[in-house]
């Protein structure tokens, strides 16, 4: 059995392949590397550079490497990008998905992990927010992704392909090893822009709007560490495994944290009073958006282990003080 995990070069891929490798599973990853890194994927895994689109070449890896399992990150996932570029959003994220999904079931995959987004609930009326609740995008990259859950519900009844999709809420932190981190050129994550603030990367920071309903004003999140992200993507595949009906799940601890909580936990990590900035809100932004997690927690038996604000900046600050090394090292491409 082999696992196939797209995006796997990117931020969160990176910490998924390291956790398989870890668990003893064999993995191949399929990334075109426009966000993700080379050095990023573990030592000893296949890279294959590619689009998830390209269903010959998800053929060639599904089938050379023995396929079983798609865990599949790749995706564009910049929200006002995807307002000013909508039509570049439904290719790569919603007729790619597609694609990938043709070569799933054509190769005989079994089982497939999608990795969806609390933006598929745009701005809520109640917080928090649970899976059976309407779903509303606000900006194209939202609706991206639930057609994409469309089409994998679809697809599963149609062909037998065991799927979980799994909404992310806020995804931040980094390795605790200081592995892999968010490394991307000019990131937009909140907790990226203000440790590279905090560290002297950015001569200040943009809050996005001050007048919203919220007791701030600032946007409220509900942020998880990419460790806790990717063992609930473990816990997935162990459920499938042993027989899941395929579900769609929430990824969040069921709490959330304003912009200036953010930047007030950030300066006060760091030690450093940086230079903020306000601005007039962004498109396709939600006030709020809070996770309700019972359902993740009782299916997959999940349990959180860094749901704490402070350590997932502190393990993002460590990480964006190694990553001027760590971006300078490359691994080598390996073969389809």
């Amino acid at each position: 059995m082999t696992i196939l995990v797209t995006g796997g070069a990117g931020y969160i891929g990176s910490h998924m392949v390291l956790a398989l490798i870890e668990a003893g599973e064999r993995v191949v990853v399929l990334d075109n590397l426009s966000t993700g890194f080379p050095w990023a994927v573990a030592k000893g895994v296949p890279l294959v550079v590619g689009d998830t689109g390209d269903q010959a070449l998800a053929a060639r890896v599904i089938a050379a490497h023995g396929v079983t399992d798609i865990v599949h990150f790749a995706a564009s996932i910049v929200v006002p990008d995807s307002v000013s570029d909508p039509l570049g959003y439904y290719r790569n994220n919603t007729a790619n998905s597609r694609a990938l999904i043709e070569s799933a079931v054509g190769g005989g995959v079994r089982r497939f992990i999608f990795s969806s987004t609390a933006a598929v609930y745009g701005n809520p009326a109640m917080i928090p927010i649970g899976e059976d609740d309407p779903t509303c995008p606000m900006s194209p990259y939202g609706s991206s992704k639930l057609m994409t859950e469309i089409m994998l519900r679809d697809a599963g009844a149609a062909h037998g392909l065991d799927y979980v999709i799994l909404r992310y809420f806020n995804v931040a932190g980094a390795d605790p090893q200081q592995r892999t981190g968010q490394s991307t050129r000019g990131a937009t994550h909140l907790i990226k822009v203000a440790v590279e603030t905090a560290l002297g990367k950015r001569a200040g920071m943009d809050v996005f709007g001050t007048d919203y309903p919220t007791p701030d004003g600032t946007c409220i999140r509900d942020y998880i560490h990419v460790g806790d992200l990717v063992r609930a993507h473990r816990d997935a595949l162990t459920y499938l495994r042993a027989g899941g009906a395929p579900v769609t799940l929430n990824c969040g601890y069921g709490h959330g944290f304003s912009v200036l909580d953010v930047i007030d936990t950030v300066k006060r990590v760091s030690g450093v009073d940086f230079r903020v900035d306000y601005a007039a809100r962004r498109p396709g932004d939600p006030a709020r958006i809070v996770a309700k997690s019972d359902r993740i927690r009782q299916t997959l038996g999940w349990r959180p282990q860094c749901d704490d604000l402070a350590t997932i900046v502190s393990h993002a600050l460590a990480w964006e003080r190694t990553l001027p090394r760590q971006i300078a090292v490359e691994a080598p491409l390996m073969p389809a």
